[in-house]
Protein backbone atom coordinates (compact mmCIF):
# COMPACT_ATOMS: atom_id res chain seq x y z
CA UNK A 1 0.00 0.00 0.00
CA UNK A 2 1.12 3.38 -0.89
CA UNK A 3 2.27 5.94 1.95
CA UNK A 4 0.96 9.51 2.38
CA UNK A 5 1.67 11.74 -0.27
CA UNK A 6 1.93 15.69 0.79
CA UNK A 7 2.60 18.82 -1.35
CA UNK A 8 2.67 22.80 -0.68
CA UNK A 9 0.06 24.87 -2.32
CA UNK A 10 0.06 28.40 -2.39
CA UNK A 11 -3.63 30.28 -2.57
CA UNK A 12 -4.11 33.58 -3.75
CA UNK A 13 -1.18 35.69 -3.06
CA UNK A 14 -2.29 38.93 -4.16
CA UNK A 15 -5.01 38.50 -2.13
CA UNK A 16 -3.46 37.80 1.07
CA UNK A 17 -1.19 40.55 0.21
CA UNK A 18 -3.78 43.33 -0.16
CA UNK A 19 -5.01 41.74 3.45
CA UNK A 20 -1.54 42.15 5.09
CA UNK A 21 -1.92 46.04 3.88
CA UNK A 22 -4.93 46.64 5.40
CA UNK A 23 -3.41 46.23 8.77
CA UNK A 24 -0.33 48.72 7.90
CA UNK A 25 -1.09 51.55 10.36
CA UNK A 26 -4.29 50.22 11.79
CA UNK A 27 -4.81 50.88 14.72
CA UNK A 28 -6.91 48.34 15.39
CA UNK A 29 -5.32 45.24 17.20
CA UNK A 30 -2.13 46.53 16.96
CA UNK A 31 0.24 46.15 20.24
CA UNK A 32 3.20 48.67 19.57
CA UNK A 33 3.26 52.57 18.46
CA UNK A 34 5.89 54.94 17.24
CA UNK A 35 5.87 58.77 16.81
CA UNK A 36 7.83 59.30 14.04
CA UNK A 37 9.44 62.58 12.68
CA UNK A 38 9.07 65.99 13.45
CA UNK A 39 5.69 66.26 12.58
CA UNK A 40 5.20 63.49 16.14
CA UNK A 41 2.94 61.05 13.59
CA UNK A 42 1.94 58.75 15.53
CA UNK A 43 2.39 54.89 13.01
CA UNK A 44 0.64 52.31 14.82
CA UNK A 45 2.01 48.50 13.98
CA UNK A 46 1.80 44.55 15.07
CA UNK A 47 4.60 43.36 17.01
CA UNK A 48 4.94 39.80 15.88
CA UNK A 49 4.75 41.24 12.33
CA UNK A 50 8.19 43.69 12.82
CA UNK A 51 10.23 40.53 14.82
CA UNK A 52 9.76 38.08 12.67
CA UNK A 53 10.34 40.25 9.47
CA UNK A 54 12.84 42.53 10.77
CA UNK A 55 16.24 41.33 12.88
CA UNK A 56 16.56 45.60 14.08
CA UNK A 57 12.91 45.66 15.16
CA UNK A 58 13.78 42.44 17.28
CA UNK A 59 16.17 44.13 19.23
CA UNK A 60 13.81 47.19 19.68
CA UNK A 61 11.04 46.11 20.92
CA UNK A 62 12.75 43.01 23.17
CA UNK A 63 14.42 45.93 24.92
CA UNK A 64 13.15 46.76 29.01
CA UNK A 65 12.45 50.15 29.25
CA UNK A 66 14.95 51.85 31.11
CA UNK A 67 14.21 52.65 34.33
CA UNK A 68 12.01 49.55 34.63
CA UNK A 69 11.53 47.84 38.24
CA UNK A 70 11.51 44.05 37.50
CA UNK A 71 14.24 44.03 34.43
CA UNK A 72 13.83 39.90 34.46
CA UNK A 73 9.79 41.10 33.25
CA UNK A 74 8.83 38.84 29.99
CA UNK A 75 6.70 41.21 29.14
CA UNK A 76 7.72 43.91 25.92
CA UNK A 77 7.16 47.31 25.91
CA UNK A 78 4.46 49.08 23.92
CA UNK A 79 6.00 52.28 23.19
CA UNK A 80 5.64 55.01 22.39
CA UNK A 81 9.13 54.54 20.39
CA UNK A 82 9.75 57.79 19.02
CA UNK A 83 11.60 58.26 16.19
CA UNK A 84 12.83 61.72 15.77
CA UNK A 85 15.51 61.60 12.55
CA UNK A 86 13.15 59.48 9.93
CA UNK A 87 10.03 61.03 8.10
CA UNK A 88 6.86 59.14 8.37
CA UNK A 89 5.85 58.99 4.73
CA UNK A 90 9.83 56.98 4.68
CA UNK A 91 9.19 54.97 7.72
CA UNK A 92 5.49 54.12 6.56
CA UNK A 93 6.75 52.73 3.19
CA UNK A 94 9.38 50.49 5.09
CA UNK A 95 6.36 49.23 7.39
CA UNK A 96 4.70 48.77 4.22
CA UNK A 97 7.71 46.35 3.17
CA UNK A 98 7.50 44.29 5.87
CA UNK A 99 3.64 43.71 6.14
CA UNK A 100 3.34 43.29 1.92
CA UNK A 101 6.66 42.45 1.10
CA UNK A 102 6.36 45.32 -1.83
CA UNK A 103 6.76 49.04 -1.59
CA UNK A 104 5.34 52.33 -2.65
CA UNK A 105 7.78 54.73 -3.55
CA UNK A 106 8.32 58.14 -4.98
CA UNK A 107 11.78 60.22 -6.28
CA UNK A 108 11.34 62.22 -3.02
CA UNK A 109 11.82 59.57 -0.41
CA UNK A 110 12.99 56.89 -2.44
CA UNK A 111 17.06 57.68 -0.98
CA UNK A 112 15.84 57.67 2.06
CA UNK A 113 13.91 54.66 2.18
CA UNK A 114 17.42 52.99 0.66
CA UNK A 115 19.24 54.70 3.97
CA UNK A 116 16.41 53.14 6.33
CA UNK A 117 16.86 49.75 4.19
CA UNK A 118 20.65 49.75 5.08
CA UNK A 119 20.01 50.72 8.64
CA UNK A 120 17.00 47.86 9.41
CA UNK A 121 19.16 45.48 7.64
CA UNK A 122 16.07 45.16 4.79
CA UNK A 123 18.46 43.61 1.87
CA UNK A 124 15.41 42.76 -0.34
CA UNK A 125 13.84 46.37 0.42
CA UNK A 126 17.32 48.01 -0.58
CA UNK A 127 17.58 46.25 -3.70
CA UNK A 128 13.76 47.34 -4.84
CA UNK A 129 15.13 51.04 -3.87
CA UNK A 130 18.10 50.67 -6.12
CA UNK A 131 16.07 49.37 -8.99
CA UNK A 132 13.23 52.09 -8.55
CA UNK A 133 16.38 54.85 -8.10
CA UNK A 134 18.32 53.82 -11.22
CA UNK A 135 14.74 53.23 -13.27
CA UNK A 136 14.29 56.95 -12.43
CA UNK A 137 17.35 58.61 -12.38
CA UNK A 138 17.56 62.58 -13.15
CA UNK A 139 20.06 65.27 -14.10
CA UNK A 140 18.88 66.49 -10.37
CA UNK A 141 18.94 64.02 -8.57
CA UNK A 142 22.04 61.46 -10.23
CA UNK A 143 24.72 63.13 -7.43
CA UNK A 144 23.04 62.61 -4.45
CA UNK A 145 21.98 59.38 -5.47
CA UNK A 146 25.54 58.36 -6.11
CA UNK A 147 26.61 60.01 -2.50
CA UNK A 148 23.94 57.47 -1.12
CA UNK A 149 25.36 54.24 -3.16
CA UNK A 150 28.75 55.12 -2.49
CA UNK A 151 28.28 56.04 1.68
CA UNK A 152 25.91 52.53 1.56
CA UNK A 153 28.36 50.50 -0.44
CA UNK A 154 26.03 49.84 -3.63
CA UNK A 155 28.39 49.26 -6.14
CA UNK A 156 25.86 48.75 -8.94
CA UNK A 157 24.35 52.23 -8.60
CA UNK A 158 27.76 53.99 -8.33
CA UNK A 159 28.52 52.33 -11.80
CA UNK A 160 24.74 53.21 -12.94
CA UNK A 161 25.11 57.11 -11.52
CA UNK A 162 28.23 57.69 -12.77
CA UNK A 163 27.61 56.57 -16.35
CA UNK A 164 24.49 58.79 -16.11
CA UNK A 165 26.94 61.58 -15.23
CA UNK A 166 29.05 60.66 -18.02
CA UNK A 167 26.50 61.00 -20.70
CA UNK A 168 25.16 64.47 -19.53
CA UNK A 169 28.13 66.41 -17.65
CA UNK A 170 27.80 69.75 -18.18
CA UNK A 171 24.18 69.94 -17.16
CA UNK A 172 24.85 68.20 -14.00
CA UNK A 173 27.45 70.21 -13.13
CA UNK A 174 25.55 72.86 -12.80
CA UNK A 175 23.36 71.24 -10.12
CA UNK A 176 23.00 71.73 -6.51
CA UNK A 177 23.33 68.16 -5.83
CA UNK A 178 27.47 68.48 -7.43
CA UNK A 179 28.20 71.19 -5.10
CA UNK A 180 26.90 68.75 -2.74
CA UNK A 181 29.63 66.02 -3.00
CA UNK A 182 31.86 65.10 -0.75
CA UNK A 183 35.40 65.84 -1.53
CA UNK A 184 35.72 61.73 -2.35
CA UNK A 185 32.91 61.00 -4.49
CA UNK A 186 33.72 64.46 -6.54
CA UNK A 187 37.24 62.84 -7.00
CA UNK A 188 35.62 59.62 -8.31
CA UNK A 189 34.12 61.15 -10.69
CA UNK A 190 37.05 63.51 -12.10
CA UNK A 191 38.87 60.59 -12.48
CA UNK A 192 36.84 59.00 -15.21
CA UNK A 193 37.88 59.53 -18.56
CA UNK A 194 34.50 59.72 -20.14
CA UNK A 195 33.16 63.04 -18.88
CA UNK A 196 31.25 64.90 -21.58
CA UNK A 197 32.41 68.47 -20.65
CA UNK A 198 35.53 70.35 -21.37
CA UNK A 199 38.52 70.68 -18.71
CA UNK A 200 38.16 74.67 -18.52
CA UNK A 201 34.24 74.26 -17.67
CA UNK A 202 35.11 71.28 -15.38
CA UNK A 203 37.57 73.48 -13.56
CA UNK A 204 35.25 76.33 -13.21
CA UNK A 205 32.79 73.72 -11.52
CA UNK A 206 35.20 72.38 -9.26
CA UNK A 207 35.72 76.02 -8.24
CA UNK A 208 32.23 76.72 -7.51
CA UNK A 209 31.65 73.25 -5.48
CA UNK A 210 35.03 73.96 -3.13
CA UNK A 211 33.55 78.02 -2.40
CA UNK A 212 30.15 76.27 -1.39
CA UNK A 213 31.94 73.37 0.14
CA UNK A 214 34.43 75.99 2.06
CA UNK A 215 31.36 77.71 3.76
CA UNK A 216 29.86 74.80 4.97
CA UNK A 217 32.85 73.29 6.41
CA UNK A 218 33.99 76.29 7.86
CA UNK A 219 37.68 75.37 6.23
CA UNK A 220 39.71 77.28 3.58
CA UNK A 221 38.86 76.79 -0.11
CA UNK A 222 42.31 74.94 -0.34
CA UNK A 223 41.73 72.37 2.04
CA UNK A 224 38.82 71.18 1.21
CA UNK A 225 39.57 71.00 -2.33
CA UNK A 226 42.99 69.29 -1.80
CA UNK A 227 41.62 65.60 -3.38
CA UNK A 228 39.40 66.58 -6.21
CA UNK A 229 41.83 69.14 -7.70
CA UNK A 230 44.52 66.53 -7.83
CA UNK A 231 42.27 65.07 -10.54
CA UNK A 232 41.74 68.21 -12.96
CA UNK A 233 44.13 67.86 -16.18
CA UNK A 234 45.24 71.03 -16.47
CA UNK A 235 47.68 70.21 -19.16
CA UNK A 236 45.23 69.89 -21.45
CA UNK A 237 44.25 73.56 -21.61
CA UNK A 238 45.94 75.80 -23.64
CA UNK A 239 48.85 79.19 -22.58
CA UNK A 240 45.81 81.59 -22.61
CA UNK A 241 43.45 79.52 -20.48
CA UNK A 242 46.63 78.91 -17.89
CA UNK A 243 47.26 82.52 -17.87
CA UNK A 244 43.40 83.06 -16.66
CA UNK A 245 43.34 80.54 -14.39
CA UNK A 246 46.40 81.70 -12.61
CA UNK A 247 44.62 84.98 -12.13
CA UNK A 248 41.56 83.56 -10.68
CA UNK A 249 43.89 81.03 -8.61
CA UNK A 250 45.29 84.38 -6.73
CA UNK A 251 42.19 85.22 -5.39
CA UNK A 252 41.09 81.62 -3.75
CA UNK A 253 44.41 79.93 -3.86
CA UNK A 254 42.26 76.75 -5.16
CA UNK A 255 45.05 75.03 -7.18
CA UNK A 256 48.77 74.13 -5.61
CA UNK A 257 51.06 76.51 -7.34
CA UNK A 258 53.26 73.14 -8.21
CA UNK A 259 50.03 71.75 -10.49
CA UNK A 260 49.91 74.70 -12.68
CA UNK A 261 53.43 74.88 -12.81
CA UNK A 262 53.89 71.06 -13.86
CA UNK A 263 51.11 72.33 -16.66
CA UNK A 264 53.45 75.35 -17.94
CA UNK A 265 56.45 72.70 -17.93
CA UNK A 266 54.68 70.04 -20.18
CA UNK A 267 53.85 73.19 -22.74
CA UNK A 268 57.49 74.31 -22.65
CA UNK A 269 58.81 70.79 -23.28
CA UNK A 270 55.89 69.69 -25.77
CA UNK A 271 55.55 66.74 -23.42
CA UNK A 272 53.61 65.40 -19.97
CA UNK A 273 57.08 65.49 -18.17
CA UNK A 274 56.82 64.90 -14.33
CA UNK A 275 52.85 64.80 -15.08
CA UNK A 276 50.75 61.78 -14.50
CA UNK A 277 49.95 60.36 -17.52
CA UNK A 278 46.03 60.25 -16.94
CA UNK A 279 46.42 64.10 -16.50
CA UNK A 280 47.62 64.30 -19.87
CA UNK A 281 44.46 62.36 -21.33
CA UNK A 282 41.66 63.85 -23.04
CA UNK A 283 38.08 62.99 -21.54
CA UNK A 284 35.25 62.77 -24.10
CA UNK A 285 33.81 66.07 -23.78
CA UNK A 286 37.43 67.46 -24.01
CA UNK A 287 37.73 70.34 -26.86
CA UNK A 288 40.68 69.93 -29.15
CA UNK A 289 43.74 72.06 -29.03
CA UNK A 290 46.54 72.56 -30.81
CA UNK A 291 49.17 70.97 -28.08
CA UNK A 292 47.07 68.10 -27.15
CA UNK A 293 49.16 65.88 -30.09
CA UNK A 294 52.06 66.31 -28.19
CA UNK A 295 50.50 65.27 -24.98
CA UNK A 296 49.61 61.80 -26.47
CA UNK A 297 51.59 59.30 -24.41
CA UNK A 298 53.61 57.61 -27.74
CA UNK A 299 53.74 60.81 -29.56
CA UNK A 300 57.52 61.60 -30.89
Amino acid sequence: MAGPCSARLQGDVAAFTAALRTLVNNPQFSDVMFVVGQEQQKVFAHRCVLVCRCQAFRGMLSQVPVGSQDSSSSVPPQGPFVLGNVQPEVFLAVIEFLYTNSVTLNSHIALEVLTSSVEYGLQDLCKLCVKFIKDTLSVEQVCEALQAAVTYGQVDLQQHCLAFIEGCTTAVVRTQGFRELSDVVLARVLRSDRLTVDELDLVQAVREWAHVSSAVLERPVPEVAALPVRELRLPLLAPSELVTLESYNQQDLLIPVENIAAAWRAHALRKGSGVPSRLCRPRRGTRPRDHHRHLEPHAK
